[in-house]
């Protein structure tokens, strides 16, 4: 099940992933692509339950842009609007 947590301070779902090398790494996805594109429509846990439902897709584009050396890895909503164009 994944974790993640809703922080107001920044208006995003903050979560972990594991970088190849075993590290933890913290990453974050702002609310605007939770609603654009994956359906929250409400707070901070209808932000959250948005994120469980799609988090292997969220987490697999937050580890492609850690490996690419995005740091702090802060997902927007383009940074899914390039993996859709990538494929066509």
């Amino acid at each position: 099940m994944a974790e993640a947590i809703y922080c107001f301070d920044t208006a995003t779902v903050r979560f972990a992933i594991h970088a190849d090398d075993g590290a933890r790494v913290i990453a974050e996805i702002s609310e605007d692509p939770l609603r654009d594109l994956f359906g929250a429509r409400d707070g901070g846990d209808s932000l959250v339950a948005a994120y469980a439902r799609n988090a292997i897709l969220i987490d697999e584009r937050a580890m492609e842009l850690h490996r690419i050396g995005r740091r702090p890895v802060l997902l927007e909503t383009h940074d899914f609007e390039l993996t859709t164009q990538d494929t066509d």
